[in-house]
């Protein structure tokens, strides 16, 4: 398939169908794409590069998270590109090629969903698996489909706290991104929800096994917050040994073409030792009571998606080693507490694309989800008057 048609987004098109041709399902006439993360029965699923492709069989069933859409109603449309392994967010794929960004095309399209992305954001697909979709609704119907949760009503969320620290730290102004989301909230809930603290210091003051890494997480840097720095080194550390513990002997043994700084990085986790692990597994502990105990069970934290703007295509690797630290000082709050995060594009600043996170309690999916989807249309309006 050329870039030109679909932006680069698949590795593969076919249209796998439903079992079930019934339009009563809750997915029916949707399409969607998968991410090359997931098996589909009868064929070898590539994980963004070549040589796991040739060094595994065919899949002998169909992803659990697959089979639950395409049972829902939804026929695939092919397979998407992704970093290799899973293991950047940039997007970027020496093999099958980088998905174009749509919005921004000198600009990575971000991963390792990379392909997902674009084929939603393009209108090839109404939704992808690693989770995008064309709006809220569709996310919603989505979500309840895989996580198999009730239809309930709207939502009232107790709270919505405002991490203003991170919010100072981004590189977009505050009357783009913040003040739209609280008018769209104090529109439809109330001012009186709206709450603000800084996420830094609740972090610093409420998970004390980051101490270990407070002096590991550039502190030099003025524009990384120290705590959320640190929390994105043992996050750092988490990552690298779980991949040295799934795929370490895989790299060993096979020496896979991997792509420029991916591969440097993926041969780090391989030779990483296990030091200060159980920390991590501390601190994970202890992020996840502090925000439940700043949240409760139905407040909502908001906060920038990344605090700068996406690299352009074929950065240096320092710079590129820059803006993945200021990135996982934001998005390590989800990963090491488990909480559930949506992100909202809220249109264009500057010529790129721009958006705000919303991060609820673990286990709160679908309250989330239909939170989303209440301010939808109110979000669409500020925008729209912008």
């Amino acid at each position: 398939m050329a870039i030109d048609s679909d932006h680069g987004a698949f590795v593969e098109k076919f249209l796998l169908r439903p079992p079930s041709s019934s339009h009563d399902l809750p997915l029916s006439g949707l399409t969607f794409a998968v991410k090359d993360i997931f098996d589909v029965a009868g064929r070898v699923t590539g994980f963004g590069n070549p040589d796991w492709a040739r060094t595994h069989p065919a899949a002998e069933s169909t992803a659990p998270a697959v089979s639950a859409i395409l049972n829902g109603g939804a026929t695939s449309i092919g397979i998407t590109v992704m970093d290799e392994m899973a293991y950047c967010i940039n997007g970027e794929n020496k093999h099958y090629g980088t998905p174009r960004n749509p919005c921004a095309p000198d600009r990575v399209p971000g991963g390792s969903s990379s392909g997902s992305a674009v084929a939603v954001a393009v209108g090839q697909a109404d939704f992808s698996l690693g989770w995008f979709a064309r709006d809220p609704a569709i996310l919603n119907r989505v979500g309840r489909v895989l996580l198999q949760l009730p239809d309930t009503g709207p939502v009232v969320p107790t709270q919505l706290i405002i991490a203003e620290d991170c919010f100072r730290f981004s590189s977009v102004p505050s009357s783009r991104v913040k003040q739209v989301l609280v008018g769209s909230v104090e529109k439809v809930f109330g001012g009186h929800v709206i709450k603000h603290a800084n996420l830094g210091d609740v972090v610093k003051d409420k998970v004390p096994s980051l101490n270990s890494f407070l002096d590991k997480g550039n502190p030099s840097e003025e524009y990384i917050i120290p705590s959320l720095a640190a929390l994105s080194t043992a996050d750092r550390l988490l990552e690298r040994y779980e991949f040295k513990r799934n795929h370490g002997e895989w790299v060993s043994t096979v020496r896979p073409d991997l792509g420029p700084g991916i591969g440097e990085r993926i041969w780090a986790a391989v030779r990483s030792t296990d030091e200060n692990v159980d920390v991590c597994h501390s601190v994970m502990t202890e992020l996840r009571a502090a925000l439940t105990n700043l949240l409760g069970d139905f407040g909502v934290l908001a906060m920038p998606t990344v605090p700068g703007d996406p690299p352009k295509l074929q950065t240096d690797p320092t710079t590129l080693h820059n803006f993945r630290a200021r990135a996982f000082s934001f998005l390590s709050i989800a990963v090491v507490s488990g909480f559930c995060q949506v992100t909202i594009p809220l249109g264009m600043y500057d010529n790129l694309p721009v958006s705000v996170s919303l991060l609820a309690k673990h286990g709160s999916d679908g309250f989330l989800l239909n939170l989303v989807e209440t301010l939808c249309d109110t979000l669409k309006e500020h925008v729209g008057k912008l």
